[in-house]
C-alpha cells in the first residue's frame, strides 16, 4: 500500500508559475507508474502527465511546453513544474500511483489503484 501526500498548491496569477510536490510513504515508488490528474470537463478526473519508472513522460496536449513532470526515486516524491499559468488551469490537482500501468492505459485514471487528496491550485486572470 503505498500513501500520497500532494502539496505546493495555491492562489497564482494568470502567467505565474507553481510547483506541486506529492509525497510518497508506505512504499518505494522506484517501480510505479506516477501521475497528475485534475477534474475534466464533465468532473471525471482528466490526465495531465505522467512519468513511468524509467525517464518517459507523457502529458496533456493543453499543458506540453508548460508543465513538466519529474521524480526522484531517492526522496520517494513526484514533482509538478506548472509555468505559465492560464486560468482554464484552474483545478485540484491529484497524485496517483500504479505499479502495472500498461501504456495504452497510462491516461486512464480508472487504471490507478492508489490516489492522494489533492491540493488546489487557483489561476486567476
Amino acid at each position: 500500500q503505498v500513501h500520497l501526500l500532494e502539496s505546493g498548491g495555491g492562489l497564482v496569477q494568470a502567467g505565474d508559475s507553481l510547483s506541486l510536490s506529492c509525497q510518497a510513504s508506505g512504499r518505494t515508488i522506484n517501480r510505479l507508474t506516477m501521475a497528475w490528474f485534475r477534474p475534466g470537463p464533465g468532473q471525471e478526473r482528466e490526465f495531465v502527465a505522467a512519468v513511468r519508472h524509467g525517464v518517459q513522460t507523457y502529458y496533456l496536449d493543453p499543458v506540453k511546453g508548460r508543465f513538466t513532470i519529474s521524480r526522484d526515486n531517492v526522496e520517494n516524491a513526484l514533482y509538478l513544474q506548472m509555468n505559465s499559468l492560464k486560468p482554464e488551469d484552474t483545478a485540484v490537482y491529484y497524485c496517483a500511483a500504479d505499479p502495472s500501468i500498461i501504456l495504452s492505459s497510462i491516461r486512464q485514471s480508472g487504471a490507478y489503484d492508489h490516489w492522494g487528496q489533492g491540493t488546489q491550485v487557483t489561476v486567476s486572470s
